[in-house]
């Protein structure tokens, strides 16, 4: 073990005091160098999705010590760039262990340094805390998360003022405060209750909360005919949608809702659910069984953060199947789109906005209702960026919907983010709108496949722990970087390399192989978690061709991962 992270381990043991879980575990792993290392290695890494790493004790966790040097980096960075009376910032955080003492930690760093902080008196979902950065006229806002991994990770995302997550530019300069800290003498703390008695700290009303409810409800393109007596099981997933999904439901008409019990609370163990990720079997599993015993029409489900929703339909022989995230926001931009030139609403310039991973089909979907698509990056702060961007043109109405096939959806521009609470409305929606008609939504998608073509998207991952794997990881981004001729039978055509910033986007570590017979394959690193992604998109005449050519473009990759 080097001498460097030797003595960064006895600098933690000798400051490091602000949380005993902390000291219990620095006095554990005392006489183990393979942990040591693990913990030292490296700082979390900052970028912009924030921070995420596993809760703990080390400058490679998440802990109140490396919570609180990000936060003071991102105090410092408001107050270089904005006047003192707009210095605001807004929290809010989910239900993970430790999610509300980091949440407390970060506004006391902030409230030392002179800038107001609003935070939610209770856990609230990521769109929540976009709304009220452009509701309170807030200068940033962090959201306490580690959205959808598993229960020993935690994050903490950023936000600019517009409620988007923070640019690539803003990252780089938040980074360059945060290494200038030294961690235990650099940075300004206040304890909580100090905030909220001097004033500097202060509880987001109910009014703000409400006005979200509302602006999600303001997205409906219903009929006032549809019957929306659909049965529906809802699980939060131990997260924060509970609450605000079932308001927006239950005031829009969706009364007959029966939540999964043991999912119900917030609970950051996740006990039924350890990867409560929507995209996810395992974790929709508890709520299909509710949806047999309760002969449910709709299964929803919610990730902990609230930002994707997953969900499950009947068949025509009447077992649960679950629906991609691809495929619902196909569904989606086609009930949007139709229901809006029925309803005379579409604009003039109607934009739809879709990541380069999310499925190409999309684009045929929206030329037919007349879309211009916009391709972005991984992550859905290049959507509300783009958002951003027409709203500066005194275009903010072209944007009609953007989604990506992780599980995320949003329809206005009330928010920067993906909005699980608006996914899951509109979805409720679009189910009662087609069932009315007696067309389930398996039916449209079908019928969306036989017009414009069949369709195969998969994700698949490979995890890579520690150093030894971050360096993995490196070496296999390098092979691919060195280009492919042949990729499951199907001839390289053109090679996408983001990396070197094409389209006018931000350069980042993204391969895109566009292969013969409207083929692909991206191959990306996970910015939040360590490992590696890869897309596959498959079209063929029919879903046994394409899932056999899909298992066959996955043995050859994995080849690469091994």
């Amino acid at each position: 073990m080097e001498n460097k992270i030797k003595e960064q381990y006895q600098i933690w043991v000798e400051n490091a005091h602000a949380d005993t879980d902390v000291v219990d575990e620095l006095n554990a792993i005392a006489n183990d160098e393979a942990k040591i290392e693990d913990a030292f290695y490296r700082d979390l890494a900052f970028g912009t999705g924030g921070l995420r790493g596993v809760i703990g004790a080390g400058t490679n966790r998440m802990n109140v010590h490396t919570v609180a040097k990000a936060s003071q980096g991102l105090a410092d960075y408001v107050v270089k760039h904005f006047a003192p009376e707009e210095r605001k910032i807004a929290v809010s955080y989910d239900s993970r262990i430790k999610s509300d003492l980091f949440a407390q930690t970060a506004s006391g760093v902030f409230a030392a340094n002179g800038i107001k902080v609003y935070i939610y008196s209770q856990l609230m979902p990521t769109p929540c805390l976009s709304f009220a950065v452009r509701k309170l006229n807030c200068a940033a806002g962090i959201m306490v998360t580690a959205s959808h991994n598993p229960s020993k990770y935690n994050g903490y995302k950023v936000y600019g003022s517009d409620g988007c997550q923070i640019t690539t530019e803003a990252a780089d300069e938040i980074l360059s405060e945060i290494q200038k800290l030294d961690i235990f003498g650099d940075v300004k703390t206040l304890s909580f209750e100090k905030g909220i008695e001097n004033g500097l700290i202060e509880y987001i009303s109910e009014d703000v909360y409400t006005a979200f409810v509302e602006e999600v409800k303001k997205q409906s393109l219903a009929d006032n005919d549809i019957n929306k007596d659909v049965a529906i099981v809802y699980s939060p997933l131990n997260g924060t949608g509970l609450k605000p999904v079932l308001r927006t439901l239950k005031e829009s008409g969706y009364t007959n809702i029966t939540v999964v019990k043991e999912q119900e609370q917030p609970d950051g163990n996740f006990p039924t659910c350890p990867y409560p990720n929507p995209e996810m079997k395992e974790a929709m599993s508890l709520g299909v069984e509710y949806a047999k015993k309760h002969n449910a029409d709709l299964l929803l489900a919610t990730d902990p953060d609230c930002d994707r929703v997953g969900i499950a339909v009947k068949n025509s022989e009447g077992e649960y199947v679950l629906i991609s995230g691809n495929e619902v926001g196909l569904l989606l931009l086609d009930y949007i789109c139709s229901r809006r030139i029925s309803l005379g609403t579409m604009p003039n310039d109607p934009v739809f906005v879709k990541t380069v991973v999310t499925i190409d089909m999309a684009e045929r979907v929206a030329a037919k209702y007349g879309l211009r698509t916009i391709n972005v990056l991984t992550g859905f702060k290049f959507i509300g960026e783009q958002i951003g961007f027409l709203e500066e043109q005194g275009k903010a109405d072209s944007y009609v919907f953007g989604f990506e096939e992780s599980y995320g959806y949003l329809s206005g521009s009330y928010v920067r983010d993906k909005d699980a609470v608006d996914g899951a409305f509109l979805i409720c929606e679009m189910f009662a709108y087609y069932a009315t008609q007696g067309i389930s939504l398996i039916d449209k998608l079908n019928a969306l496949f036989d017009e414009f073509g069949y369709c195969l998207n998969t994700l698949h991952s490979y995890e890579f722990e520690g150093s030894a794997g971050f360096a993995k990881m490196q070496s296999i981004m390098e092979k691919f970087h060195r280009g492919l001729d042949v990729i499951g039978g199907k001839k390289v055509r053109e090679v996408l390399d983001y990396s070197k910033g094409l389209d006018g986007l931000p350069k980042s570590d993204v391969l895109k192989f566009l292969l013969e017979d409207n083929c692909s394959v991206v191959v990306r690193p996970s910015g939040t978690e360590p490992k590696l992604k890869t897309y596959i998109s498959v079209s063929a005449a029919t879903h046994a061709d394409a899932k056999i050519l899909e298992n066959k473009i996955v043995d050859e990759l994995r080849g690469y991962f091994a």
